[in-house]
This record gives C-alpha cells, sequence and structure tokens, in this order.
C-alpha cells in the first residue's frame, strides 16, 4: 500500500461525516465518456460543438438534432456501477459517509447502493412530459422515434437534466451545502473542478481533511490535504471500510 492511500485510509478511519464529491471521471471508468478527456465528446466529429447541442437555446430551437445527439451519446444504460460507486455506497452502508454530491447524471451511486445523493446536474432516468408532467424511464427515450412525445397528451418530453443556460435545482444546492459545511471529511473524486457553480460548492468545506483524488491537477491541489493522481476506482478499491 502506498504511503498516499495509508493517509487516505487513516482519514477515513478518523471520520464520521465524510461527504464525497464526484465529477465525470467517477463514470468514465464504467464506460460512460466524459467532455474534456482525450476520448471525450469534445474530439468527436459533430455538426455542432457538444456545448452547444446540451443548451437550452439548441434544445427549443433544434428539437430533432439535440435528441439524435442526446440519444446518440447520452443515453448510456447498460453501464455498471465501478469500485468507486460501490465503495461509497458501502461507506454510507457502514455509517462513515453521509452524502454524495455529484455533477455526473447517470444514477450510478444509486444503482451501487447510495441513498443521499444529490445530482446537482439532474439524471438521465428522469423525463417528463413539458405539458402534463407525465414521467417517463430512459428506455422510453431510448426508443422513441425523433423527439420523444407523451403518450397521454402529445406533449413534448424533456430530460430531467440541467443543459447549459439552465440554472441548477434550488433544493439540491441547499442539500448540498448543508451536506459539504457538516462535513468532517471532504473527498473530490474525477473532477477538474472546471465547471461552475457545481465546483464552488466546495467552498463551503471548513475541515482539515480535504482529499483530491484525479488524474490530473485541479486549481484546488493546492488547498487540498491530501492529493492523489490516480484511478479513482483502484484508489477506492483499496481502501478498507
Amino acid at each position: 500500500m502506498s504511503a498516499e492511500i495509508e493517509t487516505l485510509q487513516r482519514m477515513i478511519d478518523e471520520s464520521e461525516r465524510i461527504v464525497f464529491f464526484g465529477g465525470a471521471g467517477v463514470s468514465t471508468e464504467s464506460g460512460i465518456p466524459d467532455f474534456r478527456s482525450v476520448d471525450g465528446l469534445y474530439n468527436q466529429k459533430y455538426d455542432f460543438p457538444p456545448e452547444t447541442i446540451l443548451s437550452h437555446t439548441f434544445y427549443m430551437r433544434h428539437t430533432d438534432e439535440f435528441y439524435r445527439f442526446y440519444k446518440d451519446k447520452m443515453l448510456c444504460l447498460d453501464a455498471k456501477p465501478n469500485d468507486a460507486h460501490k465503495k461509497l455506497a458501502e461507506m454510507e452502508e457502514k455509517g462513515k459517509l453521509t452524502a454524495v454530491v455529484t455533477q455526473n447524471i447517470d444514477g450510478l451511486h444509486q444503482a451501487a447502493g447510495s441513498k443521499a445523493v444529490y445530482e446537482l446536474h439532474g439524471s438521465v432516468l428522469r423525463n417528463y412530459c413539458t405539458k402534463c408532467k407525465k414521467f417517463y424511464s430512459a428506455s422510453y427515450i431510448l426508443e422513441s422515434i425523433g423527439v420523444p412525445k407523451c403518450d397521454a397528451c402529445g406533449g413534448m418530453i424533456k430530460p430531467d437534466v440541467v443543459l447549459y443556460e439552465e440554472g441548477l435545482d434550488n433544493d439540491t444546492i441547499t442539500k448540498s451545502i448543508k451536506a459539504i459545511s457538516q462535513a468532517d471529511m471532504l473527498i473530490i473524486g474525477g473532477t477538474s473542478l472546471a465547471v461552475y457553480p457545481a465546483a464552488g460548492l466546495i467552498d463551503y468545506y471548513n475541515g482539515d481533511k480535504l482529499v483530491l483524488i484525479n488524474k490530473t491537477t485541479t486549481p484546488m491541489d493546492s488547498k487540498a490535504n491530501l492529493v492523489i493522481n490516480d484511478s479513482i476506482g483502484q484508489v477506492f478499491s483499496a481502501i478498507k471500510i
């Protein structure tokens, strides 16, 4: 066991209110592409950049094109939880972890068994009719032809994900801030901390066990008590709870 892992293990052992703040790097190890890595969505060829397609304006004006991209690249329904997801769920079950705050929209934390999950950017697993609010599964969206329509009223169905130009859910923000501010340990994993306002939430942490686990450096590295530049799945698989 490396010195970094030993330090992480000791910090976890000494903590009782751990919060995990995660980004795309947690899901890439389950085969879900991110936006900014070498193999990410930004490096594939489309008529428009993903950031444009996944905006509120584009969704409203070019709904057909939005859904062609969304179904093709955003619905990874066969993905399974990896070691990081599973270990976080175990930490919650053992009473060590109080919340997962995630920027991901894939629902893999819940699939692994986590209960207290705050999804800052929503979830592809929740979809609703913009007219009557009837709920639809991700499978319904994936299997639909063209723009998904409500089978009850004919209204257009929208994924419950936060698009560019849209604000975060206030209740989710409030719960995330409360969990982070009350944490005695904050583990940040799989994120470059480049997406705001989500990344700004970590400023509410007041403790002395700030851990950053990411393959590359982040703007917060100098403020962390421990930095591990490695695969988050491999790091968590080495931890004993």
